[in-house]
Parts: structure tokens; C-alpha cells; sequence
């Protein structure tokens, strides 16, 4: 029964009783590569936290090229600009917003009506945008047709030339309707400033500043990603520097490191390359496999536990 209730500690620090003979240079080396790709993980966790929410996927996933690549892009919030270029739907977004702040904050009457002058505001610098850019949003929205058209077709889809054509259009109409998404960006941004300009001081020292959270495109979009992958780096990156765990940490981020490298498949070379998340992804692979937490590791004390359940190892652990 013992072992049963401990079998998820023994997967968790490596499940064999015993690591095969490496000699110390050998062990030395192991751990320097576990704080090695530790540190790595970690630093840009703290990166992360550092950028305070300006770091984002989103132009990695929107860059994923090769046989995957709809999947990646599917990943990217309003990746082709949907809902930020369908008036209603943002009129509700912001519309709601409004009245969430003001409940948040607990606003007056006065107040309210500032809130209303915000978003009135907001309303008009967005269709202005809209109309300004009317053309180049008539022909983004063209190119997109073609494009899911063209990627549906199997001739063009099958055919590398014919396929070269859609990325082609694809990269010509997200020109058109990329400096329009921005200014739409922008006008979010200073609408959620104003917002949250409109509570007094005891207002925000009561309460934390309401963000403006747009509607998911997805199941998981990156703006779900950006929350956890922080925490996922630096989870990761402790994991590896106190040998904590460490099999689970390590197939994690051999695990990440792949969905990096097959993102940019088949890989090139350049600033673009992805050969080192594979190389980096492979040396994770070694280091769940050897169980490298129970050298110089806290892996090494619950290992210990799982010894004195299971007993001395055998020749064939």
C-alpha cells in the first residue's frame, strides 16, 4: 500500500531506485547543466514579470511558419483583427467596461458621467479611425477572403509555389490592417487610463486599477498564455536550481522547448532559428532521464524516502 501511496513520488524525483554509474566528472557535469538550463528558465520568468505585461506570444505565434503554422496563429488573440474592426462588438466591450468601473469604484452620479464622457470619446476616435482607414480595411478584408479561400484549395495548399502565393497575400493584407489595429490598441489603452482617472484618490487607494479585459478569441489565446507563462518560467527555473522535482520540471520544459522549435518548422537558420530550444530541449530530455535533482539536489532527500519504502536496488534498477 506504501508503495502505491509513494509510487507519484518516485515518478516525481526519477523511478529509478538507483541513477547508472557516472563517475564524478560526469555528475559535476549533470549538475552544472541543470543550473545551467535552471537559470535560463528562471531569468526569463523574472524577464517577464520584469516587462510588467508588455511582453506578449503574440508576434512569436504570429511569425509560425511551416506545417503548423494555423495552429500557432490560431493561438494569437484576434490574430486577423475581427473583433477589434467589428464596431458593435467593441461598442459592448467598452460599454460594459464602463459600468463595471463605475461599480468597482463606486462612482457618483458626476462621476458616471464622466465615466459616459470617456466612453463617448473613445466611440468617436474609433470611428474615425474607421473611417479614415476604410479603403485599406475594404481590401484587408478582401485579401483575407482570398486567402481562407486559397487555403481550403487543395491545388494552391498542396503545391509549394501555389502555397508561397497565399503567405504572399496573407503578409499584404496584414499590412494594410496592421497600423489600424494599433491605433485601435491605443485607443483601449487611453480609455482604460481614463477610466480609472475618474476615481478619486481615496477611490484608488481603496481599490486596485480595473484593467480593461477584451473577450477571448479562442479557448487558449495568448492572452492567456502571457498570464502563465511567467509563472511556468520561473516555476520551471526553481524547480531545476534546487533539483526540486526535477523529471516533471525537466519533461515540462523539453515539452515547451519543442512546441518552440516545431513552430518554425522546418527550421532555418538565422536570428530566427529554433536548432537551440531543440539543443536545449534535448539536454531537459537528459536530464529527466537521469533523474539529475538527486545529485547535489533536493530530489536527492525524497528520493531517500522512496529507497528505504522500496528498498536497495537490484542489479536490473
Amino acid at each position: 500500500m506504501r508503495k502505491v501511496l509513494l509510487s507519484p513520488l518516485r515518478l516525481a524525483v526519477g523511478w529509478g531506485l538507483a541513477p547508472r554509474l557516472i563517475g564524478w566528472v560526469g555528475v559535476t557535469m549533470l549538475v552544472l547543466l541543470r543550473l545551467t538550463v535552471g537559470m535560463h528558465f528562471f531569468s526569463e520568468g523574472v524577464d517577464k514579470f520584469e516587462s510588467k505585461g508588455s511582453w506578449s506570444a503574440a508576434p512569436f505565434f504570429s511569425a509560425a511558419r511551416g506545417p503548423f503554422e494555423s495552429h500557432y496563429h490560431s493561438l494569437v488573440w484576434d490574430y486577423d483583427g475581427q473583433l477589434r474592426l467589428d464596431r458593435d462588438r467593441m461598442m459592448v466591450v467598452w460599454a460594459k467596461y464602463r459600468d463595471r468601473i463605475g461599480k468597482h469604484y463606486g462612482f457618483d452620479e458626476q462621476q458616471a458621467q464622466a465615466a459616459q464622457e470617456n466612453y463617448a470619446k473613445a466611440v468617436e476616435q474609433y470611428d474615425y479611425v474607421l473611417e479614415l482607414n476604410s479603403d485599406d480595411i475594404e481590401e484587408y478584408r478582401f485579401g483575407r477572403d482570398r486567402v481562407d479561400a486559397l487555403a481550403v484549395d487543395p491545388v494552391r495548399r498542396d503545391v509549394a509555389s501555389l502555397a508561397g502565393q497565399r503567405e504572399e497575400i496573407r503578409r499584404e493584407w496584414t499590412a494594410k490592417v496592421a497600423p489600424v489595429l494599433e491605433q485601435i490598441d491605443a485607443i483601449s489603452s487611453n480609455y482604460e487610463i481614463a477610466q480609472n482617472s475618474v476615481a478619486t484618490e481615496e477611490q484608488a487607494d481603496a481599490k486596485m486599477a480595473l484593467a480593461l479585459k477584451m473577450p477571448s478569441t479562442g479557448f487558449v489565446d495568448t492572452q492567456l498564455i502571457d498570464r502563465i507563462v511567467p509563472y511556468f518560467d520561473t516555476g520551471v527555473g526553481l524547480c531545476l536550481l534546487l533539483g526540486l522535482f526535477t523529471p516533471i520540471a525537466a519533461l515540462a520544459a523539453a515539452g515547451f522547448l519543442g512546441s518552440v522549435f516545431l513552430s518554425q518548422f522546418p527550421p532555418q537558420t538565422g536570428p530566427t532559428s529554433t536548432y537551440y530550444q531543440l539543443v536545449e530541449g534535448m539536454a531537459c530530455l537528459v536530464l529527466a532521464g537521469m533523474g539529475a535533482g538527486r545529485f547535489a539536489g533536493l530530489d536527492f532527500f525524497l528520493h531517500l524516502i522512496v529507497r528505504k519504502v522500496w528498498g536497495p536496488p537490484t542489479i536490473e534498477e
